[in-house]
């Protein structure tokens, strides 16, 4: 499938039929296609092209849509950048891809010297018009359509061009851009309408940012491929959550287990109509068996829990939507992909032994962006090794036990200490810093920082917290920061993590 001529096909099949809304707009097929050909022919007003790529910092809205499918017409390729990252790590992630354009909210401030568009300047009604055969045409409308008859012809996208670059956070500490390319898109999206089982008939409700690929590709892209509809929604809220359910009447959304957490937590009087959902999609960090039993038991609908990572294009396990969902395990590999559990030394070990979990399929990215060292440290032969540990079972569930190295999962935001602690050991009274995560209820995991202070130095607690606000995104920053003499060294001399986490258990559990 060419993805950058879906909306062609779309309005093809069904011009009429319902396509994506966001609250404040709804798109039929045919106006979603009209709108991304205005968007298309402004970015290349803009002179964006093969190649280039556009950086989009917009909330959840039908435009972050049409732009993704405007550039992709051009083969240019989108990166998404969370609206809530700082200054400084949005000037890092456009120099690190090279961004040409950058769009953002209409009350936003400009940042990092790239060339930058308000959403609202993106004047696709008006453009579209102007796009559509007008009838007796000057020799100015003539001239000017046959610039702009490109624009109506369905593209032909080479499938090795980059269409998304998503930024992920690494052992380095330093964000890297996972390059996907349209044919990782292309299977991983085939893969989810057939696991899934989406029809036309179905409607998605989107609750996840649209920075993550989650909600690009589980969200967007698996349901329009179906020929199903899509509903926007902003931030999630409890409160407002299943008012929203009622209204729309989606068959089936995708949440992190922080979302179904809050939903379950909700007063036991609130019993609303879930008769439209099909099933609820859990990912991106562990869930307990408990809660996926409690939850179907008290809301009526299923939820399917899986596994994935950014570079393997989102989704590479999940479970059964028909025939044995295992509470505890992350299912079975999608089709088309292969999962295997390593030891220490690369051998495949057998079923229920714990070992590095491999993939590999067509869904596994390029690779990262200017990083050629890491991606072959990452994919061997073909395998994306992802650093969790896990054991298969006799039928070929996947069982997630731990995660290599020490990445903190917040409410399904994947955080690597180092990019923390660098920002705490630039403090000058700073000697060393660790950065754990530690279970909590609401979150799953937090953010707790222990920092060592240079001979004869004291450290005010309240500097590292402004340190921190001035250059991470608020999910990164500590809630608790612990000033102490030394910070534990295992053996062979580097920080040990292990008997720092059992130490601050400890200290918790005495308080």
């Amino acid at each position: 499938m060419n993805f950058a001529s879906l909306p062609d096909r779309r309005a093809t099949l069904d011009p009429h039929g319902p396509a994506i809304s966001d609250g404040s707009q709804s798109l039929d097929n045919a106006q979603l296609l009209k709108r991304v050909r205005a968007a298309t022919h402004h970015l290349r007003e803009l002179e964006i092209g093969p190649g280039d790529v556009v950086a989009l910092r917009l909330r959840n809205r039908v435009e972050f849509v049409v732009l993704l499918f405007a550039a992709w017409r051009l083969d240019a390729t989108i990166t998404p950048v969370n609206p809530n990252l700082t200054d400084i790590e949005i000037v890092r992630q456009l120099s690190d891809s090279g961004a040409r354009l950058l769009v953002v909210e209409d009350d936003a401030t400009p940042v990092g010297g790239v060339t930058t568009l308000a959403v609202g300047d993106l004047h696709t009604e008006a453009v579209s018009s102007v796009l559509e055969p007008q009838p007796q045409p000057s020799v100015l409308d003539v001239l000017y359509q046959a610039a702009v008859e490109w624009v109506r012809q369905p593209p032909r996208v080479d499938p090795s061009t980059v269409a998304l670059l998503i930024y992920t956070s690494g052992t380095t500490g330093v964000p890297k851009g996972v390059m996907l390319d349209h044919a990782n898109i292309d299977a991983m999206v085939a893969m989810g309408v057939e696991s899934l089982q989406l029809t036309p008939a179905d409607r998605c409700l989107l609750i996840l940012p649209l920075f993550h690929v989650n909600g690009i590709v589980v969200s967007i892209l698996t349901p329009l491929l179906a020929g199903a509809s899509v509903v926007i929604a902003g931030r999630f809220d409890p409160r407002s959550f299943f008012g929203l359910v009622e209204s729309e009447r989606p068959t089936f959304f995708s949440g992190v287990p922080t979302i179904y957490s809050m939903l379950a937590a909700l007063p036991a009087n609130i019993r609303p109509d879930t008769s439209s959902l099909r099933f609820g999609i859990c990912g991106a960090a562990p869930v307990s068996a408990d809660l996926l039993v409690r939850f179907e038991a008290r809301y009526g609908f299923p939820l399917i829990e899986g596994y994935g990572l950014s570079e393997g294009t989102c989704g590479s396990t999940i479970n059964p939507l028909v025939g044995p969902r295992r509470a505890g395990t992350v299912g079975l590999p999608f089709p088309g992909q292969e999962i295997r559990i390593l030891d220490a030394a690369g051998s495949e070990v057998a079923a229920g032994v714990d070992g590095e979990v491999v993939v590999r399929g067509p869904n596994v990215m390029r690779g990262y962006l200017g990083r050629p060292e890491e991606t072959a440290r990452v994919i061997v032969d073909g395998w994306l090794h992802t650093g969790d540990i896990g054991h298969l079972d006799a039928q070929g569930y996947l069982t997630l036990v731990g995660r290599s190295k020490d990445m903190i999962i917040r409410g399904g935001e994947n955080l690597y200490p180092k990019e923390i602690e660098d920002v705490l050991v630039g403090h000058p009274a700073v000697v060393e810093a660790a950065v754990i995560g530690v279970p909590d209820a609401k979150w799953g995991e937090i953010v707790v920082a222990y920092v060592q202070p240079r001979p004869n130095s004291t450290v005010d607690p309240a500097w590292l917290k402004a340190a921190c606000a001035r250059h991470l995104t608020p999910y990164k920053r500590p809630t608790s920061y612990f000033v102490v003499d030394a910070i534990p060294k295992n053996a062979v001399g580097k920080i040990d993590k292990v008997s720092l986490r059992t130490a601050h258990a400890a200290a918790a559990a005495g308080s």
